[in-house]
């Protein structure tokens, strides 16, 4: 079976380019695992067993150190380039190694010698330097020694794990912290200045031990990986107890990259064959990636030397990506996301001598936009340095998903006028005619009648004296009523404050209904005043902005809705409901103003909303969504109560391609935009361009499960510090976290993990201020999220039963969460 490495990678394997090798060495390797080591200007690694060789990268010459009688085990460099140092240990030695001194003493005609700093520590798998290079830690059998880098002290003994320690790494802004992992599948993060143990984890894994390990400093986030492809994440924030982030399987991951590279590259065509994305035969890619994939090395990648002209797409979210070492090839995982951007396959380069790694090193940084990794052969005694070209590797198969920095790039705010074609101007057109009774073919029922029905007529004053004040202004006023006043001013003028805490602080909770009854929709008004809800029992309730009050309630649905949503002006409210109609209501009257009944539906509506300015109603029915154009009349007829003035015609529909239902839809009506966005049962995100009248992109498989909820920035107060946020817009499902994407580019661009919704699909809510992401979960809890973090800021609680909706009010700190049983629950700051 064709695994998806073969598939995607067979492309590069004729492009030299991307990789080339640099210098092979052939020389007897050591037995054990080797730690090898990369620094900006050195590549160090045994030869002959016992011997350390130190290959300069800059002038191509090998310096080769002698002081080990058994073979060499690991390897690493200093964290300082000055003075460079290099620690070197095997089963009977650990020897720190000064490169300049040495290599004065080879161009002196003198043997170099280093400084052994411990003996006889056993089989030693892995060295690190502090950061400040005074201290070595030693990982020798199931011990830690913290050693002096100058002379043969023991500093700490840190003993605890139950098997060989793999790695250890120290935790810079931590003062005296260090972590390590092990085959005993744990990691324990230690204080080494006393030797305590701080934290210990349970077991990661069922089976693999755990080989390699790194600390994000940007993001306080540990990353370790097991023998079998498998990546943990963990957060390091004091707070966070290090909880668990997201765990990735990179070989899934390594599949679903092949697989949409595939697409891609199929979506092409053979007119553009000079493309450097990957090319593969007609045939469909099935299967999944058979090759093991041991971690054998996490390491910081610089990526920003693939984005020359395009950093601005980026400023927006910092994005940490790291190189992962296995043994077939290089990976490149994206840290905000977590997938795939890129990797490499020793195995489809023809010039390369090695196709199966036993131990590699990478460089941190890039010279002129190259790495340098260094491996050794599984099968051979042969060690390789090779060089990657990191921009050609990453473009070469992802030029397609990359930022081109055109201008025929999508927007959600509208960038030119209306077409002549346009279903939008065609329903603007039949708009302008409809406000004249005639148009809806609505006879006048008001008779002819006298002007005056009263005996005495009031003078029109034209015999008294003309007034000398045109206007004078009430100056009888009392206090009450100019506090209310004032009152009312400072409420119309409410903005969402950017800075500020998230909204934690549970305040009160209210139940909806006498029994319990599901809250399957809510959302706040524009100005924030009011909040309405969709409930299970067919009704829908309008509160008011502290849950102190139920404004009005709107009953008329046979079906639970499913949802509601507000005008642009706050007067008029549109439920969707499972009795497959629609209703509009004023929001100062009970009875609707506008019903569209079963007859025009063939299945039940999911999701209405008003839109472009409330000139339209969005519905989606089905694998379709309709365009609708709409005029309200709430005025009575005492001879036809009745039949409603208010009318409503269809002005197009737009099906979603290959899906059995829209699952979610959202589109935005506080200004001008030709963008909707759709999701289906078929896991796949397709975006309208209405101007147009058609659909302008898919992204296929945006979740493992169905799109539960898309949510946009719709407000004002989220882009006054960032007009592009407006082309953000969020993801969720079921099982499957939250998603961030980048209209421009149909990237995910960060992913949120951490909350524990698994089966039940629970709402998502975006601040304002754009700061904060607020999602439900079926754990009875909210979570509270950072826009730059991955994982949960806070777990709001005391909710009795799943939280499957939540909305932050636009015009004020507050969150509002609703849940299962009919109980809505305020928050603030």
């Amino acid at each position: 079976m064709e695994s998806a490495g073969a598939r995607c990678s067979s492309g590069g394997s004729c492009d030299p380019d991307v990789v080339c090798e640099k210098r092979l060495f052939k020389a007897k390797l050591p037995e054990p695992l080797v730690q090898l080591a990369c620094s900006h200007h050195h590549c160090a690694f045994p030869v002959n067993g016992n011997e350390l060789c130190i290959w300069n990268t800059a002038t191509a010459q090998s310096l080769f150190l002698s002081g080990h009688h058994y073979s060499i085990s690991a390897l690493s460099f200093g964290s300082n380039i000055n003075p460079p140092l290099v620690c070197s240990a095997s089963h009977e030695r650990v020897i720190v190694w000064n490169l300049d001194e040495c290599t004065q003493k080879v161009q002196e005609g003198f043997t170099p010698h280093g400084i052994v700093i411990r003996t006889l520590l056993g089989m030693v798998l892995h060295v690190r330097f502090s950061p400040d290079d005074q201290q070595v830690a030693v990982c020798a059998g199931n011990r830690i020694y913290m050693l002096s880098a100058k002379n043969e002290t023991i500093l700490a003994k840190l003993d605890g794990h139950l098997a060989p320690v793999t790695a250890a790494e120290f935790c810079t802004w931590e003062k005296s912290m260090l972590i390590s992992v092990s085959e005993d599948r744990t990691f324990k993060v230690w204080d080494y200045s006393t030797g305590q143990l701080i934290y210990q984890s349970g077991i990661i894994t069922a089976a693999f031990p755990l080989l390699s390990l790194l600390i994000d400093e940007e993001n306080k986030q540990l990353v370790t990986g097991c023998a079998e492809g498998q990546l943990w994440i963990f957060s390091l924030i004091s707070d966070h107890n290090y909880r668990c982030v997201t765990h990735i399987n990179l070989k899934k991951e390594q599949e679903k990259f092949c697989n949409k590279v595939w697409k891609s590259g199929k979506e092409i065509g053979e007119g553009q064959n000079d493309s450097k994305v990957c090319k593969t035969d007609n045939m469909r890619p099935e299967g999944s990636v058979e090759t093991s994939l041991p971690v054998l090395l996490i390491e910081h990648c610089d990526f920003s030397v693939c984005f020359r002209n395009e950093e601005k797409m980026y400023s927006a979210l910092n994005t940490s990506y790291f190189w992962i070492g296995t043994s077939t090839g290089l990976l490149i995982i994206n840290l905000a996301n977590f997938e795939l951007e890129a990797f490499l396959s020793y195995k489809d380069y023809s010039d390369l001598s090695i196709r199966f790694a036993r131990s590699c090193a990478l460089t941190k940084k890039t010279v002129n936009g190259k790495v340098l990794c260094l491996i050794t052969s599984m099968f051979e005694d042969m060690i390789a340095v090779l060089e990657v070209n990191l921009a050609t590797l990453v473009r070469t198969q992802n030029n397609v998903f990359l930022p081109c920095g055109n201008e025929s790039s999508l927007s959600v705010i509208a960038r030119c006028s209306l077409l002549t074609n346009s279903p939008l101007l065609k329903g603007l057109k039949k708009n302008r005619k409809e406000p004249s009774s005639k148009t809806f073919g609505v006879k006048s029922t008001v008779k002819d009648k006298p002007l005056v029905f009263h005996n005495k007529i009031k003078s029109s004053g034209y015999t008294a004296a003309p007034r000398k004040t045109m206007f004078s202004p009430n100056t009888n006023l009392n206090k009450k009523e100019v506090s209310k006043w004032k009152t009312s001013c400072k409420c119309k003028s409410k903005e969402y404050p950017l800075d500020g805490d998230p909204p934690i602080k549970y305040e009160k909770q209210i139940s909806v209904t006498c029994k319990p009854t599901p809250i399957f929709c809510i959302q706040y008004s524009g100005d924030g005043e009011m909040l309405a809800c969709g409930l299970a029992d067919k009704t829908v309730l309008i509160f008011n902005s502290n849950l102190t009050d139920t404004y009005n309630v709107f009953s008329g649905h046979d079906g639970a809705v499913n949802s509601v949503g507000w005008s642009h002006n706050k007067k008029w409210l549109v439920s969707a409901s499972e009795d497959r109609t629609l209703r509009v209501w004023s929001v100062c009257n009970k009875e609707p103003a506008l019903i569209m009944g079963k007859e025009n539906f063939d299945k039940t509506v999911r999701f209405a909303q008003f839109y472009f300015l409330d000139t339209f109603i969005l519905l989606c029915c089905g694998a379709e969504f309709h365009l609708l154009n709409f005029h309200l009349d709430t005025t009575k007829d005492d001879l036809k109560r009745y039949k409603q003035k208010s009318v409503f015609k269809l002005v197009q529909k737009f099906p979603m391609a290959s899906t059995v239902e829209i699952t979610s839809l959202s589109a935005v009506n506080d200004f001008y935009s030709y963008i909707v966005l759709t999701a289906g049962s078929n896991r796949a995100l397709e975006v309208f361009d209405l101007n147009a009248g058609c659909s302008t992109a898919v992204i296929p498989e945006v979740h493992t499960r169905s799109v539960h909820q898309i949510y946009q920035n719709k407000g004002s107060s989220f882009s006054t510090q960032q007009p592009e946020a407006y082309n953000l817009f969020m993801t969720t499902a079921a099982g499957d976290g939250i998603k961030l994407w980048d209209l421009r580019t149909l990237r995910c661009e960060r992913r949120f993990e951490g909350h524990s919704s698994r089966c039940y699909p629970c709402g998502i809510a975006v601040s304002p201020c754009g700061r904060f992401i607020a999602s439900g979960s079926d754990d009875k809890y909210a979570y509270i999220y950072e826009m730059r973090s991955s994982t949960f800021l806070h777990k709001l609680g005391r909710h009795t039963e799943s939280v499957i909706n939540v909305t932050f009010s636009p015009s004020s700190p507050q969150l509002t969460t609703a849940t299962l049983d009919g109980r809505l629950q305020l928050f603030l700051p």
